[in-house]
């Protein structure tokens, strides 16, 4: 469990990491998940699997492991072994307290595999509005590496405070030293401060970061790969508010304004009703 002074920095920051969530067995073994799902060779399917480096990417199965840029959305509908992850009792209770909810749900999971020298950058932006049905915004992301994600190897990084100010992804930027900057910076608060810190995660280790907090990720320009698996979870109020589209929406079966649930958005906690 998270202790208050970690709920607070998280919330005042919009970004946390938190501790040593797999073993080395357990990240193996998502690794060697990942490998065949990345090759085709799971049997069952994600919802999209795709190479960054050729544009709109291949949306089919057909791609090897190296040299490649690949982001796979619901990795968790293809493989069992990410689906217990999704289900990691450290994260879903530390998911709970930090959106304060007694429901955890699985909006998605996506995975950015960034291989040495070739791994691409992940450009500044904040993740709900790349998510236009659903409201409100305060979903968390659990970010596990498999491999330690370090500045080296093109870690994320996040502008502490900017989950506060809303929403700004239209105007978000980089210079040519990844450092993000705000097109029209008359439109923040007074009191922003867009300074960038590196979020580096240990191999197993999770962070998680709010829907609305900036962030971005450079090259990988190593020798090292840059492998994890992000879960993005919803408390128990997120509802279906349909105002654009994304891959999911084909998976809704609930009416707009309705609690987003379902098949494809499992339950992963809830809190134990007390004893009478």
């Amino acid at each position: 469990m998270l202790t208050k002074a970690q709920i607070e920095q998280f919330h005042r920051d919009g970004f946390l990491k938190g501790g040593i969530v797999l073993s080395e067995a357990e990240v193996d073994l998502l690794r060697a998940e990942l490998d065949l799902v990345m090759e085709g060779k799971s049997v069952r399917k994600p919802v999209r699997n795709v190479n960054l480096l050729e544009g709109a990417g291949n949306m089919g199965m057909d791609m090897t492991v190296n040299e490649k840029v690949v982001q796979i959305v619901n990795i968790w509908m293809a493989s069992e072994a990410f689906y217990r992850h999704a289900q990691n009792a450290t994260i879903c209770e530390e998911i709970a307290q930090l959106t304060n909810t007694d429901t955890v749900r699985v909006w998605h999971d996506q995975i950015q595999y960034k291989p040495p020298y070739s791994g691409g950058p992940t450009g500044w932006h904040q993740d709900h509005p790349l998510w236009p049905i659903i409201q409100p915004a305060d979903l968390v992301s659990a970010w596990v590496a498999l491999d330690d994600a370090v500045i080296e190897n093109g870690c994320m990084w996040m502008v502490p405070g900017s989950h506060l100010w809303g929403n700004h992804q239209r105007y978000l930027a980089s210079d040519d030293h990844f450092k993000p900057f705000h097109r029209q910076p008359e439109l923040l608060p007074t009191d922003a401060i867009v300074e960038s810190v590196p979020f580096e995660i240990k191999k197993g280790q999770v962070g998680y970061h709010h829907c609305l907090t900036w962030h971005g990720s450079p090259h990988n320009r190593s020798s090292l790969k840059r492998r994890a698996i992000a879960v993005h979870y919803m408390p128990g109020h997120t509802r279906y508010e349909p105002a654009g589209g994304h891959p999911m929406e084909s998976h809704v079966k609930v009416q707009p304004g309705e609690i987003l649930s379902g098949d494809d958005f499992p339950v992963v906690w809830t809190r134990a009703t007390p004893q009478q």
